[in-house]
């Protein structure tokens, strides 16, 4: 993985801990989101761990570079919850964010969880989500015509996301099992050409599938 943050000291906090888990390695760090660019590029990571507020380019640029050119999936690094630059960073292809304050098991853990192609947003941060940033009109689809291709229980299964359900709490509301909506859910991924949870919430707000309180 790549450590993105202008703080060395930081930096280094986070490569004793990710060093010190099996199957988890420090492969370079970036001070700067540049650098972190640059570095994505040639280590190939499959995680980026990166800091938002950085000099010469930022980490929601970063993170949209990094995610449009390659394949290293983006979990964002931020000082305070639910910052200004969260739902941007999170458009921009991030899988999701984590507080610098994080206990170190819970840091090893949501490496773990977007290194393994899943989305870190709970349901309750995904609720917290819309209502801090999701209040703007809709704007026009980014792929238009896209959720043409979509069943009518894909559709559902993609609000239901949007709405910030769990895949037991969508199973239960559409009386079918998780294994079903697994399934519903990555065909919509798929189908729509999202890398994960995270972009299928900003997407279905986005384009107006759901709007915030409805």
């Amino acid at each position: 993985m790549l450590l993105v943050d202008d703080q060395a000291l930081l930096r280094a906090g986070f490569r004793l801990i990710v060093d010190g888990e099996p199957g988890l390695v420090v492969a370079g760090e970036a001070g700067d989101g540049l650098t972190a660019v640059e570095q994505a590029a040639r280590l190939a990571p499959d995680v980026v761990l990166m800091d938002i507020r950085m000099p010469r380019v930022d980490g929601i640029e970063a993170t949209r570079r990094i995610t449009r050119d390659g394949t290293a999936k983006v979990l964002i690094l931020t000082t305070f919850d639910l910052d200004e630059y969260v739902f941007e960073a999170l458009r921009g292809g991030a899988s999701g964010f984590l507080l610098k304050d994080t206990p170190p098991e819970e840091l090893v853990a949501a490496i773990r969880v977007v290194a393994g192609g899943e989305a870190l947003l709970s349901p309750s941060v995904t609720r917290r989500l819309i209502e801090e940033f999701a209040s703007a009109p809709a704007r026009s689809a980014p792929r238009p015509g896209a959720l043409d291709a979509l069943t009518a229980r894909e559709r559902e299964v993609l609000e239901a996301m949007a709405r910030g359900l769990t895949n037991a709490e969508i199973a239960a509301a559409l009386f079918v099992g998780e294994t079903t909506v697994k399934t519903h859910v990555g065909r919509v991924l798929d189908k729509l050409q999202l890398r994960d949870r995270v972009q299928a919430v900003v997407l279905a707000y986005e384009i107006g599938l759901v709007t915030p309180g409805g």
